[in-house]
């Protein structure tokens, strides 16, 4: 079922080619009554609204075992876009060759390097098959298709695997099963909705000594859940830094806004990025 509906079909820009891990994840967050526009970059991705050629962009931020996907939490920073849903997705890899072919065959693998460093052992089982890194996962799947040559395969979901007219030749590719990749929803339309219970925002603390303790004590103290912190570099400021914060909390309670409040009081600038509801943890029902 879609989190978030409308009587118009939105256009949904992601990164990538169709059948990629991020289009997947769009569906699943707004049902497959969208348009899904594929960008070739994460910044033609961010710019595709300003571009008139998106409603909306899902973005990647976080993956369980690669950790976060700093180019997009920069070019969060950096655009105007407000974050008004996330979703959570299963990464499962399969082994997708054109039809006719077999996993003896295989020789080269091509995929985003990030997929390929999700299947090492894979790789350590076939010492005879090269790594080839490329675009996107989708995209992999469309050239080794279009070739028709059996040597050459690619790393995809099941979903590019259809769209491609690929054949799945080994499932679940992935080191540990347990593979989970975190996507935000954006738009140029700042809305919370009002069962809300999470909050994003990036602080830019004070240059002095404790300023991050500081800031950090009055979220502890009126006992608002601090579910992930993120350090990055303040362009044009060299070794300083700002900080994403996620909380587990409702925008509009007293103790979220007392922690805000003092939050601005103890640094130079607090930024929200937006206010949502949470994906459901991995695993739960």
């Amino acid at each position: 079922m879609a989190l978030i509906q409308s009587p118009t079909k939105r256009r949904v820009a992601f990164q990538g080619e169709p059948g990629a891990f991020s289009e997947e994840a769009a569906v699943k967050l707004l049902g497959d009554q969208i348009e899904t526009v594929p960008r070739p970059t994460f910044e033609a991705m961010f710019a595709a609204i300003s571009d008139g050629a998106a409603d909306l962009v899902l973005a990647p931020v976080e993956n369980s075992l690669a950790g976060s996907v700093y180019r997009c939490y920069d070019l969060l920073l950096e655009s105007k876009l407000s974050i008004t849903a996330e979703v959570v997705l299963p990464i499962a890899h399969n082994l997708i060759g054109p039809p006719g072919a077999t996993l003896e065959q295989v020789r080269f693998v091509q995929s985003h390097p990030v997929a390929l460093a999700q299947c090492t052992r894979f790789f350590e089982q076939h010492p005879e098959i090269t790594r080839v890194a490329a675009e996107d996962t989708g995209g992999s799947v469309r050239e080794v298709v279009r070739r028709g040559d059996p040597k050459r395969a690619a790393i995809a979901s099941r979903r590019a695997a259809e769209i491609y007219g690929g054949v799945i030749l080994q499932s679940h590719l992935e080191d540990h099963r347990r593979n989970f990749t975190r996507f935000l929803l954006l738009s140029d339309r700042p809305a919370t909705p009002a069962e809300a219970n999470k909050l994003s925002l990036v602080i830019f603390l004070l240059h002095q000594p404790g300023a991050l303790h500081k800031a950090l004590e009055p979220i502890a103290r009126q006992n608002i859940n601090l579910v992930k912190i993120e350090s990055r570099p303040i362009i044009g400021h060299p070794f300083e830094y700002c900080f994403y914060l996620d909380l587990m909390a409702s925008p509009e309670a007293p103790g979220t806004q007392a922690a805000l409040s003092e939050l601005r009081q103890q640094t130079s600038e607090v930024r929200i990025l937006g206010c949502y509801v949470a994906a459901k943890s991995p695993g739960s029902s």
